[in-house]
C-alpha cells in the first residue's frame, strides 16, 4: 500500500537547531546560552543591558532614599503627644506659673537629678550644666571606654574633670568597661550603659518622688521649665519635653519635634533609664536638642563611627573633613539622607538644607554670656575647627 508522507504545519525556526534540537537538549553549555540570545530581538537584548546594570546601581546607591520616601506606605505615623501648652515669663510668679498649667504650688521644691551618658561633648555638656546648675541637687554622669559600635574611646570626661570644679561638690562620676562585641546591634551596648547608669543613680543617692531627668547630653531641658517641674505640685509622673531641634548650631533650626528628652518623679523599683517614648503627655518649648553641634571636624567624623547609627555611613567619602565642613555650612545632611518623616507632606516639605536662621533669642544664658568661646555654636559661624 501506498503510504502518505507525514507532513508537520507548525512552523520551526532551525537558527541554532544544531545545539537547541532534540539531541542537544540534555546539556546545557554555553552555546545553549548563545542560542537563546541569537532568538532574542537585539533592541530588547541592548534594552535589558542597560537598566539591570542601571537599577542595581540606583539601589545600591539610593536605595536608603527609596526606603526613607516611601516609609509612609510601609510605616503608620505614631499616636500623637497630649501637649501641655507652657506658660512662663520672668515677671510671672511661681505660683500663678503652677497654676497657668493646672497644677498646685509645694511648699518646697522636689530635689532633681540630671543623668546623663557621656561620650565626647565636651562643649554641649558645659552648656548644659550652666544652664541647669541653680537648680539641680545632682549631676551623675557615665562614660565608658567604648563606644555603642565596640570602638574604643578614651575617657574624655575624666581627662577634662579640671572644666568642671564648679559642679564638683555636686557630682556623682562612674565609668564602665565597654564589652567590645564585634558585630553587635550598637543599641545593645547602649542599653547596658543605660542600665549601670540605674545603679549609679542610686549611688548618688535618689529617692521617691525626686525629679530625674532623662535626656542624652544634647538635649538641654531649659531652667526656667525645670524650676517650673520641681515647684509645682500635681505634675504628671512621667512628663516628656518638647525640645527645638537644631542641627550643627544653633543657625540651623530643623524643627520643634525633638520629644525623647522626659522627667520623672522617681520611683524606686520602677523608674528605670530610657530614651523611648514612656508617655503620652509632653510639655511644649522646654529647651533645645542641638545635635551634631561640635567644635571639631573630628568630633563629627568620631561621632558618625561611634553612635548607634553608625550603619548610616554607607561610603567611606563621608567622613571626608571637607565634605562634612561643605555639608555643615549648607545645613544639609551628613549621611545624604531624606527626612525621617511619616507622610509625604512631611518629606517633601523637609526637601533640601535647613534654611539658615539668624535668631539667637532665648538660646541658653551661658552661651551668649560666653559668645567669644561658643562663637561657632552662633548663627553666622559656620567654620569648624580642624581639631
Amino acid at each position: 500500500m501506498y503510504e502518505v508522507p507525514y507532513y508537520n504545519s507548525k512552523k520551526t525556526d532551525d537558527i541554532c537547531e544544531d545545539v537547541c534540537g532534540p539531541e542537544a537538549r540534555a546539556a546545557f553549555s554555553m552555546s545553549r546560552v548563545c542560542c537563546i540570545l541569537k532568538g532574542m530581538d537585539f533592541k530588547a537584548l541592548l534594552l535589558l543591558l542597560i537598566i539591570v546594570p542601571t537599577c542595581i546601581g540606583v539601589v545600591y546607591l539610593h536605595g536608603q532614599k527609596i526606603s526613607y520616601f516611601l516609609r509612609p506606605i510601609w510605616e503608620s505615623p505614631p499616636k500623637l503627644f497630649h501637649d501641655i501648652p507652657h506658660y512662663y515669663h520672668e515677671n510671672v510668679t511661681m505660683e500663678n506659673l503652677c497654676k497657668l498649667h493646672g497644677w498646685g504650688i509645694r511648699e518646697i521644691p522636689r530635689r532633681v537629678f540630671d543623668a546623663v551618658l557621656f561620650s565626647n561633648e565636651i562643649d554641649i555638656l558645659t552648656l548644659r550644666w550652666k544652664e541647669l546648675y541653680p537648680y539641680v541637687t545632682q549631676f551623675v554622669l557615665l562614660e565608658s571606654n567604648s563606644t555603642f559600635t565596640g570602638l574604643p574611646k578614651p575617657l574624655v570626661f575624666a581627662s577634662h574633670r579640671d572644666r568642671f570644679k564648679f559642679v564638683e561638690p555636686r557630682l556623682t562620676y562612674g565609668d564602665i568597661g565597654g564589652r567590645f562585641r564585634k558585630g553587635e546591634n550598637p543599641f545593645v551596648e547602649e542599653a547596658f550603659q543605660r542600665v549601670a547608669l540605674d545603679q549609679l543613680l542610686r549611688i548618688a543617692g535618689i529617692s521617691e518622688d525626686d525629679l530625674l531627668i532623662m535626656s542624652d547630653v544634647d538635649e538641654i531641658p531649659s531652667s526656667h521649665t525645670i524650676n517650673l517641674l520641681r515647684w509645682c505640685d500635681n505634675i504628671p509622673p512621667i512628663l516628656h519635653l518638647r525640645l527645638k531641634n537644631y542641627l550643627y548650631s544653633f543657625e540651623f533650626l530643623l524643627d520643634d519635634n525633638s520629644w525623647r528628652a522626659s522627667v520623672h518623679r522617681y520611683q524606686p523599683g520602677k523608674t528605670r533609664y530610657a530614651h523611648f517614648r514612656q508617655s503620652d503627655i509632653i510639655l511644649s518649648d522646654s529647651g533645645w536638642h542641638c545635635s551634631f553641634c561640635f567644635r571639631y571636624i573630628s568630633e563629627f567624623i568620631f561621632k558618625m563611627k561611634a553612635y548607634s547609627h553608625s550603619d548610616r555611613v554607607r561610603f567611606s567619602h563621608y567622613l571626608n573633613p571637607k565634605r562634612i565642613q561643605d555639608v555643615i555650612c549648607k545645613g544639609a545632611d551628613l549621611f545624604d539622607m531624606l527626612p525621617e518623616e511619616y507622610t509625604f507632606k512631611d518629606i517633601i516639605g523637609k526637601l533640601g538644607p535647613i534654611p539658615h536662621s539668624y535668631s539667637a533669642v532665648h538660646l541658653p544664658a551661658y552661651l551668649l554670656n560666653s559668645a567669644d568661646k561658643y562663637k561657632f555654636l552662633l548663627p553666622g559661624n559656620c567654620r569648624r575647627e580642624s581639631g
